[in-house]
């Protein structure tokens, strides 16, 4: 199992038994079919002009033998929705960062199946109050069944603990 730590007692925690339910838990798994246009979308979107993402002929004359995505492609392969709702307890939202592992490169014609998967909860008092720290793997496989890449991610909310309206201060 996947450790739960907290920084409070547990009656003060805003890890609910309900939260800690989701530690473990895989999202719905989502794939992806990798089409030449998105991968030349990204790469001019990221200005990167290698030749390895939209030169067909120079792709297959290199060592990867065909074209590839640019490794922060991933960043676009968003994972599926978790089976049961996810009861965020704050309102705002910060990225506390991602860390990524590439097995291989991902090919124009892949199929990639994304699956994201909490594996920690915790959480940290400071200026802002409580904040709810979530780190989550997301695992990039793909039609193969090759795990080519993955990312941990961490997440953090914080706030009063009311959803705001969406509009405004984020």
């Amino acid at each position: 199992m996947y450790p739960v730590t907290t920084s409070a007692s547990s009656s003060d925690s805003v890890i609910s038994e309900e939260l800690r339910s989701f530690v473990g838990l895989e999202s719905i798994p989502i794939t992806y079919d990798i089409e030449r246009h998105a991968v030349e979308r990204f790469a001019a979107a990221i200005g990167d002009t290698s030749p390895m993402y939209s030169d067909q002929e120079a792709a297959e004359a290199s060592s990867y033998g065909s074209l590839i995505a640019p490794p922060t492609f991933f960043r676009s392969l968003l994972p599926g929705d978790y089976p049961k709702p996810y009861p965020e307890p704050f309102a705002h939202i910060l990225d506390g960062g991602s860390k990524y592992r590439y097995n291989e490169p991902v090919r124009v014609g892949d199929q990639i199946t994304v699956v994201r998967k909490i594996t920690d909860l915790f959480e940290k008092h400071g200026r802002m109050g409580t904040m709810l720290f979530k780190i989550s793997e997301i695992s990039y496989t793909n039609q193969l069944d090759r795990l080519v890449a993955t990312q941990t991610t961490t997440t953090i909310t914080y706030g009063t603990g009311e959803k705001d309206s969406g509009v405004g201060d984020h």
